[in-house]
């Protein structure tokens, strides 16, 4: 099961945050995530997501850069949604639960 498997089977309802902190989770954590954007040259804007500071946006392109263009489209099939709607909505929640995870941690550690 793939990042987006885990991130988008329940993707309906309220707790769509939660279901990306798992995916994140499931597949590395937060360092694989920020592994991922930093060989695509977006390392400064998954630096950004980690620590409480204020988070850069990450577009749908930038999405589908780091992911994978067939990654995506299978994913958006499986699902019956478009690629750039996926994209679209990965790129709204991932932020988010990078930053929920790291501060999360932070409290935890304190």
């Amino acid at each position: 099961m793939g990042l987006l498997d885990g991130m988008l089977g329940g993707i309906v309802g309220a707790g769509l945050t939660q279901l990306v902190i798992k995916a994140v989770e499931d597949h590395g954590g937060v360092q694989a995530i920020v592994s991922q954007f930093e060989a695509k040259g977006l390392g400064g804007v998954a630096q950004s997501w980690v620590g409480g500071g204020d988070s850069q946006p990450v577009t749908a392109e930038q999405i589908q850069s780091v992911l994978g263009g067939g990654m995506v489209e299978n994913l958006a099939a499986k699902f019956g949604i478009p690629a750039d709607q996926l994209c679209a909505k990965i790129a709204e929640l991932l932020p988010e639960a990078i930053a929920k995870m790291t501060q999360d941690k932070a409290a935890s550690a304190a």
